[in-house]
């Protein structure tokens, strides 16, 4: 299996993504120390992997000098959606405003996942081609590929597993079982999970309190198999 990037899918051109893997991460506001972490592990094995980027950070600079690695942008609509103005006072500003942390950015998935046909079209204002924003879980056994936005601008490029839902599903098995799972690859880490290498829920809740302490995060690391070790087989397979 080869690893590739969002931003190069074609769909005149099956090959570029049928038989790949998609390694993608949202970052989500994690702190420099849990994100190089998850650099670290990308760089080690020389892969291609796609970031959605939520904040500024000095690691931007770390990743755009290394080719393998694409930036996207992961907008947070949850704010606006509740009548909190901090990254904007509509659509189109909210994108602006990751849009200008990641000015080259291509492809889009929103925290939460947020969509709908307004941000969509802002997505597409703003040059964004990729929108990575539906999940259709492994457990439904639905054979994905990439598709055109009606408008045929926007790409629709679904994902099929996401590390919390892998422990909050139990769905359980090493990473070759979702490999061999027919159609479109794409996998949506998170750099905490990574590092916690969490195996369900509660790991994740109970560190809260210390994810700006490093110190005192690494004592919450589970040491047995979780979403670190997923990580590293996928990368094995």
């Amino acid at each position: 299996m080869k690893f590739e990037n969002i931003k190069n899918i074609n769909l005149e051109n099956p090959s570029s993504w049928e038989d790949k893997i998609f390694l993608t991460f949202d970052i989500d506001w994690c702190s420099d120390e849990v994100l190089s972490f998850t650099l670290d592990i990308i760089e080690k094995h020389d892969i291609k992997a796609t970031f959605f980027v939520t904040h500024e950070t000095k690691l931007l600079e770390r990743m755009r000098a290394n080719p393998n690695i694409e930036l996207g942008i992961h907008p947070n609509f949850n704010p606006l959606l509740s009548g909190d103005f901090r990254y904007g006072k509509n659509i189109d500003e909210v994108v602006s405003y990751y849009k200008n942390i990641v000015p080259e950015a291509v492809s889009v998935r929103s925290h939460s996942m947020t969509q709908n046909s307004h941000i969509l079209d802002s997505f597409e204002k703003a040059g964004l081609i990729y929108d990575s924003n539906t999940f259709v879980p492994y457990s439904s056994d639905i054979e994905l590929k990439p598709y055109k936005h009606w408008t045929k601008k926007l790409i629709k490029v679904p994902y099929f597993w996401e590390d919390d839902v892998h422990f909050i599903m139990s769905w359980g098995g090493n990473a070759d079982r979702f490999v061999k799972h027919k159609g479109l690859k794409v996998f949506d880490f998170h750099p905490i999970h990574i590092f916690l290498n969490t195996e369900n829920i509660d790991r994740y809740e109970n560190s809260r309190v210390v994810h700006r302490d490093f110190e005192k995060l690494k004592e919450y690391v589970f040491a047995g198999y979780g979403t670190r070790s997923f990580l590293i087989d996928l990368i094995d397979v």
